[in-house]
């Protein structure tokens, strides 16, 4: 038994080669495997079910696939993509999941996040993150005409790139104490989330004992996913683009 866990592919059309290294690991490294995790940000931008392009579509296609042979997909939003669905959810075969859900990893309780929420020093960044996520705004978004939602997504992205180049590296990472708080908040002592572009295994403690968190690495050069066995450690494991 194998679970996977990927994030931050950050999937769009000016990089054909992270959307192929993703088929060939959906290809490579899914047969047989019992779960995969998306956690967020698996797209550059998502402004709504109905966009649907070749790229979507086809991504969307292969995931269906991957699921038509046993193996359950499980999806979560990004600060990139959070207009994702249930639409593209069902096309996708996939299980949208809230932000943060508890899920039993061969009898480890583990906190699956994408990890935005745990960079509470950037505090402009979270209430941009609260409005955008208030279920109004949500609303009146989709409502937008398609080319309106284009547009504003290249704006938003332009804006996010210019004000992140002025952030000290701190501010983008998180709080060690907020990750501390949301362990003890939900009683587990492992957490796995991607966002920060940090991969690494970090050993901390909560609870009154130790815990682990471990963050996925983004697909920028290279593959990175996480392998969780039975009666194993979790494995981050990397490929070159």
């Amino acid at each position: 038994m194998t679970t996977l866990l990927i994030s931050d592919l950050h999937l769009e059309e000016s990089r054909p080669d992270i959307t192929g290294a993703f088929l060939s690991f959906l290809k490579d490294k899914t047969p047989g495997v019992e779960r995969l995790y998306i956690l967020g940000d698996f797209f550059e931008a998502w402004i709504g079910d109905d966009e649907r392009t070749p790229l979507q579509e086809q991504v969307a296609s292969a995931l269906k696939e991957v699921r038509s042979k046993g193996t359950d997909i499980y999806l979560m939003h990004g600060n990139r993509d959070f207009l994702i669905g249930d639409d593209f959810c069902e096309r996708a075969g996939a299980t949208l999941l809230t932000d943060p859900t508890v899920v039993d990893l061969y009898g480890t309780p583990t906190l699956l996040m994408h990890g935005d929420s745990l960079c509470t020093a950037d505090v402009e960044y979270q209430k941009f993150r609260a409005n955008m996520r208030n279920p109004q705004t949500v609303k009146m978004l989709l409502a937008r005409p398609l080319k309106d939602r284009q547009q504003m997504a290249r704006q938003l992205r332009e804006i996010s790139m210019a004000k992140n180049q002025g952030k000290a590296e701190t501010i983008m990472d998180v709080t060690p104490e907020e990750v501390t708080r949301e362990l003890e908040a939900h009683g587990v002592q492992r957490m796995i989330h991607g966002h920060t572009h940090r991969p690494a295994i970090h050993n901390l403690e909560a609870n009154g004992r130790s815990a682990q968190r471990i963050v996925l690495g983004d697909w920028e050069h290279y593959a990175w996913w996480l392998e969780v066995r039975p009666s194993q450690e979790p494995e981050l494991k990397k490929i070159p683009l």
